[in-house]
């Protein structure tokens, strides 16, 4: 019997395809199961688009000074410092939340964002 051909693959190991239910705005943070991906662009809700896995990005924070270097997991009921509560913000607490990579920049408690090394655990 014949061996079944590979399919060729067409994703890139940093972005993957993604269709969402309902619209998202460019910037914004997805987790899927165990990984957390940002949007790269504005995708309409039931239109093919594209979620990073992989990069730097500068995402809202919780308050809390952060260090470079250190994990850094997405809480997406977090209050970022000056948003919206229960938006969604990043936090160096672990907890039950996902992983999404390192911060790359040290932040301050009061700051409202920080870049992160995106970046999904293998």
């Amino acid at each position: 019997m014949a061996q079944t051909p590979a399919l060729r693959y067409t994703d890139t190991a940093d972005a993957i395809d993604y269709t969402p239910g309902s619209a998202v705005t460019a910037g914004a943070v997805i987790v899927l199961g165990s990984m957390v991906a940002i949007a790269t662009q504005d995708i309409a809700a039931n239109e093919k688009g594209s979620l990073a896995l992989e990069g730097v990005f500068v995402v809202p924070k919780i308050t809390g000074a952060l260090t470079v270097g250190v994990p850094i997991y997405w809480d997406p009921a977090g209050n970022p410092v000056g948003g919206t509560a229960g938006s969604g913000a990043a936090t160096g607490t672990a907890g039950s939340l996902k992983k999404m990579g390192y911060v790359a920049e040290a932040a301050a408690s009061g700051d409202a964002t920080v870049k992160v090394v995106l970046r999904q655990a293998v």
